[in-house]
């Protein structure tokens, strides 16, 4: 048998330790139970996100499990908000706080010494700052994310919540009955969970149950399912057998794990954001790689095996049905590295194994995928020569091959306005740009995107490119984290009114047409600053300190 690993918050006996030891029996705790392994339940619950609002009985769950298992739970709390709830500008807070998430887990696991931890989270940036925490902290971890939100049910039917906020722009055009268009937003959306199509939250919690990081099947569990609840009490059992075997988070996640992760973010046409959120984590670990080309590559190896929403017909509820992520997984084991530890002890080949696919419609094979044409696609060119990112499952075939004349604006409500006073034509080719991490605190260009929806000769043939992000919902010809950013610098900053813009989605390129010393000439002249009268300090700091996308927009300095 293994010999059990010194506990972190076992120290010499001295004042520090007969402080902290009082202060423990003062609150009730019993000297047995401080000789315990010490689990920090590190929850996101709140009152204001509908992914976070049921954690507080998962956390309970947990709780109970590590206390079965000879551990004691002491929880804690991070921030969690939900990008659905929070203004996208000018003040956009949401990647600035994952950021912000990281550093919460990290003063308050380190400063209280725990031996391991059970993080709790749902949604969009949630998740990934806390894996980055855990890639950072390197102690025995194992990540609960909180289910899909069920579909809502409007008029007699089910429905999914994206067609409720693709109507956004149809009624505001006046082409759409306004007591339908509140039935759909009133009752689009489940009690709990994440929003159930392949937005960011569960990309996100997909990618952590690849990466080795949740138990298996956690990711396309119900958030308002028995099994989420039964998976939390064995999280809490399992915590105190992975500190007491000495397996720390950066054995689960290895470079192969996080390539996998990529890998399966293919396979589901996942969030364009994960461009950013896989990179981050991987850095916070120390793997100092071009991850970015790992997109690349996956993008021409990976075929999409699951036609989700919103580029599909399928939900969450569907994929969950038809065998979970690990079915899914078990069809796309010949393109994954099978033999990474997971927190329960069995490689993913393993876990997968187990999995009974039961549906052969929606979740394919690799022999006969959806389409092999990947989900998510680095495009470059004079315009881009670090890259950019296209959900590529999600454009329609009209636009593969793009040529239009350029509109500029340098703001996202500048687009908004120009767009609603219908200045801009079918065929242009629209730059929202300055909205990047350094530019904008990775403001993203979903409501512009939305609102284009509801004007179909547009959608079906104008181009959006920027430098901020797309929500995961992201749909049509929208090329996002154009890189280097044009707060940086880079060439998007000299794109003006008229020029024209080519996208070929097949040959992944994206180019502007002007001449190399034309495009050098107007960059010599271009200068930007941030204007920190006009924000908080908390943003004022993230601009300062934020790195490049290509690394995911982790702290630099």
């Amino acid at each position: 048998m293994k010999k059990r690993v010194q506990l972190r918050s076992q120290w010499e006996f001295g004042e520090a330790t007969e402080c902290r030891r009082g202060l423990m029996r003062g609150m009730g705790y019993s000297d047995e139970e401080l000789r315990r392994p010490i689990i920090g339940i590190v929850n996101s619950w709140n009152e204001f996100n509908p992914g976070h609002v049921h954690l507080r009985e998962l956390a309970r769950r947990v709780k109970e499990g590590v206390r079965e298992a000879g551990g004691l739970p002491l929880e804690v709390m991070t921030t969690g908000i939900c990008d659905g709830m929070c203004l996208k500008d000018p003040r956009y807070i949401e990647i600035p706080s994952r950021n912000s998430i990281a550093d919460q887990v990290e003063i308050t696991v380190e400063g209280n010494f725990f031996d391991g931890m059970v993080m709790l989270s749902t949604c969009d940036s949630i998740v990934p700052g806390h894996l980055m925490a855990a890639a950072r902290l390197d102690i025995p971890t194992i990540l609960v994310t909180g289910g899909y939100m069920p579909l809502g049910q409007v008029r007699g039917r089910e429905v999914l919540h994206i067609h409720a906020q693709d109507k956004v722009g149809t009624v505001q055009a006046g082409k759409m009955d306004w007591n339908e268009y509140d039935d759909l937003i009133a009752g689009s959306w489940g009690i709990c969970g994440a929003c159930s199509s392949m937005t960011t939250a569960n990309s996100m919690c997909m990618v952590a149950e690849a990466m080795g990081m949740t138990l298996p099947g956690n990711s396309t569990m119900s958030a308002v399912s028995s099994q989420l609840r039964h998976l939390s009490y064995q999280a809490g059992k399992r915590i105190v057998e992975l500190v007491g075997n000495g397996i720390t988070a950066r054995q689960i996640m290895t470079p192969e794990a996080i390539e996998n992760a990529i890998k399966l973010d293919m396979a589901v046409a996942g969030s364009s954001n994960l461009i950013l959120h896989i990179p981050a984590i991987a850095n916070e670990a120390g793997y100092d790689l071009p991850w970015w080309k790992y997109f690349d590559r996956a993008s021409n190896e990976i075929p999409l095996l699951a036609d989700l929403a919103p580029g599909g017909p399928y939900s969450l509820k569907e994929l969950d049905l038809a065998g979970g992520l690990q079915a899914l997984l078990g069809q796309l084991m010949p393109k994954l590295n099978g033999e990474c530890l997971t927190v329960n002890g069995c490689t993913l080949a393993e876990n997968a194994g187990v999995a009974v696919r039961y549906s052969r419609e929606v979740i394919r094979s690799l022999e006969n995928p959806v389409s092999r044409e990947p989900g998510i696609g680095v495009l470059t060119g004079n315009l881009a020569p670090e890259g950019a990112i296209l959900k590529i499952a999600a454009v329609p075939r009209e636009l593969w091959n793009f040529s239009g004349k350029v509109r500029v604006f340098d703001s996202l409500q500048g687009g908004l306005e120009a767009l609603r006073a219908g200045k801009i034509q079918p065929g242009d080719a629209i730059v929202l740009r300055y909205m990047g991490l350094k530019g904008r605190f990775g403001t993203t260009a979903f409501p512009f995107q939305e609102e284009l929806k509801g004007y179909p000769e547009l959608y079906h043939s104008c181009a959006i490119l920027t430098d901020g992000r797309f929500s995961g919902g992201t749909s049509g010809l929208s090329i996002g984290y154009i890189s280097p950013e044009a707060a940086l610098g880079g060439p998007l900053a000299a794109v003006r009114d008229g020029d024209s813009i080519s996208i070929d989605v097949a040959k992944r390129e994206v180019t502007l047409g002007v001449s190399e010393e034309e495009l050098v000439s107007r960059l010599e002249r271009f200068s930007w600053s941030h204007d920190r009268s006009q924000y908080p300090r908390f943003l004022n700091l993230f601009v300062e300190n934020v790195g490049s996308m290509a690394k995911g927009g982790i702290w630099e300095r």
